[in-house]
């Protein structure tokens, strides 16, 4: 009878959180992702863990893994309430002992220095708590070059993401085995956001939040709508992050239809709900073609300190999945080279949506008007862009070139000085790629470039009735994108036809040849910019455009068309 008194005095007293498995009662708070340069501690990749529940938890065979795969268990080894482990390979355990308590763990993950997905498996294989951090959480260019760890400030808002995150401020770089050098009360009053969604195939759409979700809410069918009359009939939280959610719909989706979810009643592990209601476009993504995806917007010589950038436009009614297109250029070969994908992961890009490719997207901001941030897609290392000359190639799926251009500095606008950070501007999204009377330097009204958004110089040909039209009547070449550009339309009834066209003064005199020998499609344009053959500036007043259209069974029509050219006073 003592024996079994003694026994059960014994359970009594246990901590029976010795096996405790709730989520974020372990958390990992300070990742040591690029030791090199060292600062001050040991060249060696680790991660310390926070014991954040008023109980002991042993941590025996509970495991790290990133996307590469998992760790070997843990040993068996007791972490105190409000107390630190650091964890490592088996090599840098004496180490790291100098600094605090350290255990090691078979086939550690190699942590990315750009970022990786880290997550922490109980025994049982519950996940109690995973980040997905990535260079930007240091907060701090020098830092995110290494040597300096990754801390948590608040422990008590594990599911904050960056806000909750900044590089150590410690002199040695970090803070293994004890308090973190940013400590800090950091509370959490944000409700989660619905970034975007994504289709695995025609019935199941993944919704992708800004943090991670509560699992019950998350996985709550009533807290989810779509419309188009489509009905959903499960949800499921996706681990380890927990900031995804699957959801299946009774139908199948329609191809080229773009169907709205929206979300309500979400909450993250802090109890924020999202009160108003949350919306993403959702869709079945289709492969792109020529002259679907082209593009529009191209910035090869940047502002010093700042970077180029490509705009892409989707110039048709499908869905395009940006993980699916790819960036490059052309080497001194003239072979495709540098081939980078917009996305590493799914992101959809709309019928209408504006996509620029970038290495920085805080600096591109700095630098110009960003109208739809969201729509700025990051590439490590990007394909180069030269100054002088180059080429921007967009290919689709399965490789095919669906739209190219060969640029050249001199396609800018003739009277801009120093064309350091100003963009290029395609005129009309349906005009040929290649020619360089479709493109225009952005206006200096849009701060010369239009990043996300409708370009300050575009211009919808519109067809016509007449053979030769001119658009607008009175245009004002100064850059500030309002009728920078006459347009020369021209429509013929059969092919085979070749047009020259010659601008006059009002005295009668040639101030510019605008085509010779141009060969004619059935329809088609020419853009003159206000200058003359040398390039130089023309003055106000109006202007002849004489066309002679003809072909060699010896059709011939003449056409005359006055233009006033305007320019604002000083």
């Amino acid at each position: 009878m003592k024996i079994t008194l003694s026994l059960f005095v014994v359970l009594l007293l246990t901590p029976v959180c010795l096996l405790s498995q709730n989520r974020y009662d372990i958390v990992i708070d300070e990742i040591m992702a690029d030791p090199s340069p060292q600062v001050g501690l040991p060249s060696n990749e680790w991660i310390e863990l926070k014991n954040t529940s008023a109980a002991p938890v042993n941590l025996q065979n509970w495991r790290i893994g990133d996307t590469g795969g998992l760790s070997g268990p843990m040993p068996n080894f007791t972490l105190q309430p409000d107390s630190f482990v650091i964890v490592c390979t088996g090599s840098a355990v004496a180490a790291m002992s100098a600094f605090g308590t350290t255990i090691s763990v078979t086939s550690f993950p190699s942590l990315d220095n750009d970022g990786d997905q880290l997550f922490l498996k109980a025994a049982n294989g519950t996940t109690i708590h995973a980040i997905g951090y990535i260079s930007g959480w240091y907060q701090n260019e020098l830092k995110k070059e290494g040597g300096w760890t990754l801390e948590m400030i608040d422990t008590k808002s594990p599911c904050a993401g960056i806000s909750n995150w900044k590089a150590s401020v410690y002199v040695t770089g970090g803070t293994p085995g004890k308090k973190n050098s940013v400590d800090a009360i950091n509370n959490d009053a944000t409700a989660p956001q619905l970034k975007r969604a994504y289709t695995t195939d025609n019935i199941t759409i993944i919704l992708v939040f800004d943090e991670p979700v509560d699992s019950l809410s998350g996985a709550t069918v009533s807290n989810y709508s779509i419309d188009g009359g489509l009905t959903i009939i499960s949800a499921t939280t996706i681990p380890p992050l927990f900031n995804s959610v699957q959801l299946k719909v009774a139908t199948a989706l329609n191809i080229n239809t773009v169907y709205t979810i929206t979300a309500l009643n979400v909450r993250d592990c802090k109890n924020n709900t999202i009160g108003s209601s949350n919306k993403a476009r959702v869709g079945l993504p289709s492969d792109a073609a020529t002259g679907e995806w082209i593009i529009n917007e191209i910035l090869f010589n940047p502002r010093s300190n700042a970077y180029d950038y490509i705009e892409l436009y989707n110039n048709s009614n499908k869905i395009f999945d940006a993980s699916k297109l790819y960036i490059a250029n052309r080497n001194s070969s003239g072979v495709i080279s540098s081939i980078k994908a917009l996305s590493p992961l799914p992101y959809y890009i709309f019928p209408g949506d504006y996509i620029v490719e970038t290495e920085d997207a805080d600096n591109l901001a700095l630098q110009y008007l960003v109208k739809n941030p969201e729509n700025v897609l990051l590439i490590s290392s990007p394909p180069s862009f030269p100054d002088d000359e180059g080429t921007v190639v967009a290919l689709n799926f399965q490789g095919n070139v669906v739209d190219e251009v060969k640029y050249k500095d001199d396609w800018h606008f003739k009277l801009i000085d120093n064309a350091e950070g100003v963009s290029l501007e395609r005129i009309d999204p349906d005009g040929t790629s290649q020619d360089e009377t479709n493109w225009h330097s952005a206006a200096s009204t849009a701060g010369y470039g239009t990043p996300t958004y409708k370009n300050s110089q575009y211009k919808l040909v519109q067809s016509i009735n007449a053979a030769i039209e001119i658009s607008p009547k009175v245009f004002s070449p100064d850059n500030d994108g309002r009728d920078d550009i006459a347009t020369v339309q021209y429509a013929v009834t059969e092919p085979g036809y070749i047009a020259n066209v010659t601008i006059f003064d009002a005295a009668g005199r040639p101030v510019r040849n605008l085509v010779r020998n141009g060969t004619l499609g059935l329809n088609g344009y020419w853009n003159w910019d206000g200058l003359d053959d040398k390039g130089l500036k023309l003055p106000v007043g109006t202007y002849i455009i004489f066309s002679e259209i003809f072909n060699l069974q010896g059709k011939k029509q003449k056409f005359k068309n006055t233009v006033v050219l305007a320019r604002k006073l000083n």
